[in-house]
């Protein structure tokens, strides 16, 4: 999965180890204060789910140190195959070096490979990095109301 251009490796996560657990400690507090990053059976469940997909990207020139991660979501509904983008982090040391562009153009390949002919994912206004990277890669705003409802 790993493009030669690319300033990292992507791959998928097929097995929790040490490493992931660590590195998921470390990058899930850069995108969320308020959500704790999951322990390793949290990782488990994701990583052995038929409906998601867990990347990683790498930097060969940090001896292979995790430094970014994402997750795609698929699953079938009556009309089609869906795909979202879910959690995607950057470490912070790392920003502004493609990283993030990375991960997402592996996992539109992904969607694609899977018969998704649309991907989803939402991003508040206030990262603003994100949102520049989402529009160069090709994603469009969409007019679109987007509804939550907590349960307690």
């Amino acid at each position: 999965m790993s493009d030669p251009s690319a300033p990292v490796e992507i791959s998928e996560v097929t097995e929790v180890t040490d490493e992931i657990v660590a590195a998921f400690g470390q990058l899930i507090p850069q995108l969320s204060k308020s959500n704790p990053p999951p322990d390793r059976a949290g990782i488990g469940f994701m990583v052995d789910s038929p409906a998601s997909v867990v990347l990683i990207a790498r930097d060969p020139e940090a001896e292979g140190r995790i430094v970014g991660s994402l997750t795609l979501a698929l699953f079938r509904i009556p009309t089609a195959m869906r795909a979202w983008i879910e959690d995607v982090v950057v470490d912070e040391a790392v920003r502004g070096r493609g990283v993030g562009d990375a991960l997402n153009r592996a996992a539109l390949d992904r969607a694609r490979d899977a018969g998704a002919k649309t991907v989803d994912l939402t991003s508040r206004p206030t990262r603003e990095a994100a949102n520049r990277l989402y529009k160069r890669i090709g994603f469009e705003q969409r007019e679109t109301n987007v509804y939550r409802y907590t349960l307690s």
